[in-house]
């Protein structure tokens, strides 16, 4: 091995947040934004991160954190070292020293991260990397358990691992999950008479923080919670079969939406935000929808309307102050190339 390139794309939750938590089906399309990552053999480990600040920090025996790294730099890189130790306990013998590049700039605008599951690209990425760099086929399932495994340990054990799935098959899917088992990933054609597309401010969110908040519900209502979910999940498993008829999916996104707004009332947590009801009412004006994606807060969601004046919608959200995301119609999982 003299250098690998890897690259795995972001995700975005078209339908099914929170629902997946449950087991409910969620319906996830991969974006065109990649983390890119080189490795190279060398003779000590280095790691270059851009977009978070890190140039040719030399690493530890194995590629481990240097001990006296700053604390709010050790934070920024936990999941690169959680990538690391999944990698190397999966093997029984340590693989060559690498120099690392690590580029996720492009899920990034004017400095704010977009939310587009750029940590769990880069735990795919990073994975499929180190394991490429100990030579052999690369199983796709084993990408996903080790990068789920460490990205899931970085997030102090949340997630659903669909980000993680994601960023590994690519294209539009729906990933549902029980317990411990593999997730069940099935891909989706997406219609060709819809229209979708992301919109962002640049304001972010925490993703763990919220999760934290909807668990803090369940623990202190756990009847109120279970009535939310289902709620959630009912509207998740009809998700594929509503894309059948582009007026049917645009009421289940709607209705979707009232029931994260129910869930974000119950809980407290922050999933629905002012700015999401201003890009709602703004999508409602061209007989468009509007929904939150992911976790929520923020200001991250998507537009979905039937095809046909996209470029008009476009411009009345860039207009509005929000950047405009477009979203392939396909898209490659993750990616390597070995020279």
């Amino acid at each position: 091995m003299t250098s690998i390139r890897t690259s795995a794309p972001g995700k975005l939750f078209l339908l099914g947040e929170y629902a997946v938590l449950g087991g409910a089906p969620a319906l996830l399309t991969a974006v065109n934004q990649r983390v890119i990552v080189h490795a190279k053999e060398a003779t000590s480990w280095t790691l270059t991160a851009e977009g978070i600040g890190v140039d040719a920090l030399e690493l530890g025996p194995h590629g481990a954190l240097p001990v006296d790294l700053s604390e709010p730099v050790a934070q920024r890189l936990a999941l690169v070292d959680f990538v690391r130790d999944h990698v190397a306990r999966s093997y029984d013998s340590p693989g060559p020293a690498l120099e690392l590049r690590i580029d996720s700039s492009s899920f990034q605008n004017d400095g704010h991260k977009l939310g587009l599951g750029s940590s769990a690209a880069v735990a795919v990425a990073l994975t499929a990397a180190l394991c490429s760099a100990r030579g052999g086929e690369l199983e796709l399932d084993t990408v996903f358990s080790l990068a789920e495994a460490a990205h899931k340990a970085a997030q102090g054990g949340s997630g659903s691992g669909g980000d993680v799935a994601t960023s590994v098959h690519g294209g539009v899917m729906t990933y549902s999950r029980h317990g411990t088992a593999m997730p069940i990933v099935v891909p989706v054609e997406w219609p060709t008479e819809l229209t979708v597309f992301a919109v962002s401010t640049g304001s972010g969110s925490s993703t763990v923080e919220l999760v934290g908040r909807v668990n803090d519900y369940q623990s202190r209502d756990p009847g109120g919670f279970r009535l939310d979910l289902e709620r959630l999940a009912r509207l998740a498993e009809s998700a594929t079969e509503a894309l059948a008829s582009p007026a049917t999916f645009l009421t289940l996104v709607d209705d979707y939406f009232h029931a994260l707004e129910s869930l974000d009332h119950h809980s407290g947590a922050g999933i629905v935000t002012p700015r999401h009801h201003e890009f709602r009412t703004l999508a409602a004006a061209s007989g468009a929808v509007f929904k939150p994606s992911g976790a929520g807060g923020g200001d991250l969601g998507l537009v979905f309307a039937k095809l046909g004046g996209a470029e008009t919608l476009h411009s009345a959200f860039t207009e509005a102050g929000a950047h405009v995301i477009p979203l392939p119609t396909s898209s490659d999982g993750v990616r390597v190339e070995q020279s």
